[in-house]
């Protein structure tokens, strides 16, 4: 199992050293992935609750940095790991500009790109940027169909429902071809079919690991009734660990626990068949020094195991 942190691009740490030291700490520890997510905003008072342990959004999301352009720093920082997002938010803005970006980033990274889309939760965030909340399912396969065209072909024409792009050139090509990797947060359902039939894999959220195997089964069933491969298709899961000084029940972890229960989750998800595993140590108040700490004391636990 692949293992891989979660760059400081939120809160007090997101700043350039930030991100220089975390990276080099991935490179030096023996991690293989570094991973950014997604923010726009932090509203004082968000219509819906955030998908969280109390429904509050963790204070780090005030201070975000761009996921893309953090990523971009941390790729001129480090040579070998790979550089994911988990998750972007793909509907912000046009596919076209979302394609160029994303090539750019594969390109000037060697290919080291894994492209993690997903919707986000916080319906200001579409509001802000003038995109409807409604229709995100429609709006996703629409701005597929572009990035997998644009990604594939030497010239590109596309007049859907939503989008419309002129007969052009593209010269523009990610060094990984046919494309980077798209994988997708979902557990719906829907979102699920979507994975098993179209995507390169699942970035699904830390839960009970028979509830994780369920969900991965249905992305398999569905990848096998496309007449796909599903050995092709990969699992990266995040963890956010809410650390706590004694050990948690286990109706309440994987939410919270301690560093050795985490530990423990991460072995179990390897035997269990997950490709990749990466956590998250600024999710909860720490410094950065404590989260390159925790990333040390994190694989070295494993390995010892």
């Amino acid at each position: 199992m692949r293992l891989g942190l979660a760059l400081p691009t939120f809160g007090p740490d997101a700043r350039p050293e930030g991100i220089i030291r975390i990276s080099r700490t991935a490179e030096e520890l023996g991690f293989d992935s570094l991973w950014t997510g997604d923010r726009l905003l932090a509203p004082v008072a968000p219509s819906v609750p955030y998908p969280g342990v109390d429904g509050v959004m963790p204070r780090v999301y005030e201070n975000h940095l761009d996921p893309l352009l953090g990523l971009t720093f941390a790729a001129a920082h480090t040579s070998r790991v790979r550089l994911g997002t988990s998750t972007l938010n793909a509907l912000w803005q046009p596919p076209l500009m979302l394609a160029r970006s994303l090539t750019t980033l594969d390109l000037v990274s060697h290919g080291r790109l894994d492209v993690g889309l997903g919707f986000g939760w916080m319906p200001e965030e579409y509001t802000a940027v003038d995109v409807p909340w409604d229709g995100r399912g429609a709006r996703l396969d629409e701005t597929l169909d572009v990035l997998e065209q644009y990604w594939a072909k030497d010239a590109l024409a596309h007049d859907g429902p939503l989008f419309t792009v002129p007969d052009t050139v593209v010269g523009l090509k990610p060094h990984q071809r046919p494309r980077p990797p798209l994988l997708l947060a979902a557990f719906t359902p829907r979102g699920l079919r979507r994975i098993g039939r179209r995507l390169d894999g699942w970035l699904p959220g830390a839960m009970p690991m028979t509830a994780l195997l369920g969900m991965w089964a249905t992305i398999v069933k569905e990848a096998e009734a496309a007449d796909r491969d599903p050995a092709t298709l990969r699992m990266a899961l995040r963890v956010n660990p809410l650390r706590t000084a004694t050990p948690t029940d286990p109706e309440r972890f994987p939410r919270a626990g301690t560093l050795d229960q985490y530990i423990d989750y991460s072995r179990a998800a390897e035997e269990a068949g997950v490709h990749e595993l990466f956590v998250d140590f600024g999710q909860t108040s720490a410094t950065l020094d404590e989260r390159v700490d925790l990333a040390g004391r994190f694989i070295e636990g494993l390995r010892a195991g």
